[in-house]
């Protein structure tokens, strides 16, 4: 490089002293992907709707559905029930590493980190895991329990109360309908408004 080259070299900071704004060029952006996702990893393997694929925790048929909360605080169903025997055994839907395993209010509650953003919870339960135990998908992980009163978590108006287990999962935080995860339920899709 000649001096001439030298002189004429864009500098950092222009005499204004404003710093000069770096935009990365395609490939640039694309290298800098890829940097990412080695050092943060790669999304798990989705099926269809971009989720991956789970098992169900218990073999039961649903007895309640998922009814998401007009907002956060708000009531609603933040999960499904599953139809389980007393005792019955609980599986981890995926693989994962125990993130709760404790009593809240009235009841033991067992909660599952997926990893990218998915923790599930199951309850009423007894567990022997503790929080940093690494599961696996289908391995027992919990015996379907009842509350400190001795009731089952399912009661249905004018029916007797039956032994379920409530199965919630988060998504970054937000309630999502345990469905999706098992390829049971297809994500809605808006459509256009055609014209009349």
């Amino acid at each position: 490089m000649d001096t001439a080259e030298m002189t004429t070299a864009p500098t950092p900071f222009p005499a204004s002293g404003q710093p000069v704004l770096w935009w990365p060029r395609p490939g640039q952006l694309l290298m800098v992907l890829l940097v990412m996702m080695t050092l943060f990893g790669v999304p798990p393997a989705s099926a269809g709707a971009g989720h991956p694929v789970w098992a169900r925790p218990a073999e039961g048929q649903v007895v309640e559905d998922f009814a998401a909360p007009p907002a956060p605080w708000a009531p609603g169903h933040r999960g499904i029930d599953l139809a389980a025997p007393a005792g019955g055994d609980i599986r981890s839907p995926a693989d994962g590493v125990v993130s709760f395993s404790g009593v809240v209010v009235d009841r033991e509650v067992l909660s599952i980190d997926h990893g990218a953003g998915y923790i599930s919870s199951f309850e009423p339960v007894e567990s022997e895991m503790e929080v940093g135990d690494q599961v696996s998908t289908g391995q027992t992980v919990a015996s379907l329990s009842s509350y400190d009163d001795g009731s089952p978590h399912c009661t249905a108006e004018n029916a007797t109360a039956q032994p379920c287990l409530h199965w919630g999962v988060r998504l970054h935080g937000d309630y999502i309908n345990p469905l999706l995860l098992l390829g049971e339920l297809e994500p809605s899709v808006l459509l256009p408004l055609r014209d009349p």
